[in-house]
């Protein structure tokens, strides 16, 4: 009893240092964030769509809030890696050796697919949709005033789910190492996977067909990746 309190004991103290070096490195980030939030948003505000549109504060706090979300949200990108690494370190004592290679590797693949998932997302689906929304506005004959605050809100709204529906083959990948997935079942719930994607799709994009299959067709293809991904994980570890 007594040796397994000490363990749980080291457990906690190991997740404190961890944490403790995870925060120092966020702080020494947002303390980055602080000095480039502003150019940053002068350059979002120099792009397309923001480019022909003037921002608006609604209240004294607008500008002041965006300025500390695009501070923390650079420094949560730029501490990600800093992060799944110590969350690696963290878990490395319980997974053997292949594990940790595995675990490790994993780490490059997901910041690079966040990346093209925000890059896909802000350069292609963010557009059609301001696009879209702002023209049916205008059908309706309404005076778009944008609020900083709600021009932020709603674009994070469409990049961040995106980004994230980009991890998807790493999931895939690790589902399959712990055995709650393999390709024989990816395979048969292929059909229900490729309803969820275009509903999902439908619901971040304009209503449109091309539109939706704009962001549908990656999503797919990520999906098929990730079969493709698993078949690989399943027979490697049938074979050790």
């Amino acid at each position: 009893m007594q040796q397994h309190q000490m363990s749980l004991i080291d457990h906690l103290g190991e997740i404190r240092k961890r944490m403790i070096w995870i925060l120092a490195a966020m702080a020494v980030a947002m303390i980055v964030g602080f000095i480039v939030a502003k150019p940053i948003l002068r350059y979002f505000k120099g792009v397309e769509p923001a480019s022909g549109i003037e921002w608006n504060a609604f209240t004294p706090w607008d500008g002041l809030r965006v300025y500390m979300q695009v501070a923390f949200l650079l420094s949560f990108a730029v501490t990600a890696p800093f992060t799944l690494y110590h969350l690696w370190a963290f878990a490395k004592p319980g997974l053997n050796v292949e594990e940790r290679k595995a675990a490790l590797r994993y780490i490059p693949y997901s910041v690079a697919l966040f990346a093209a998932g925000l890059s896909f997302a802000y350069f292609v689906v963010f557009p059609l949709t301001f696009k879209f929304t702002s023209g049916f506005n205008e059908s309706l004959e309404l005076k778009d005033v944008y609020g900083i605050t709600q021009y932020f809100s709603f674009m994070l709204n469409i990049l961040l789910p995106i980004s994230l529906l980009f991890e998807m083959p790493l999931i895939v990948m690790f589902l399959t190492r712990i055995r709650l997935l393999n390709p024989s079942r990816l395979k048969k719930i292929r059909r229900y996977a490729y309803m969820a994607q275009l509903f999902i799709s439908t619901l971040i994009t304009p209503p449109d067909i091309l539109s939706v299959l704009i962001v549908a067709v990656p999503l797919i293809v990520l999906y098929e990746v990730g079969v493709i991904l698993s078949e690989y994980v399943y027979r490697k570890t049938n074979q050790t």
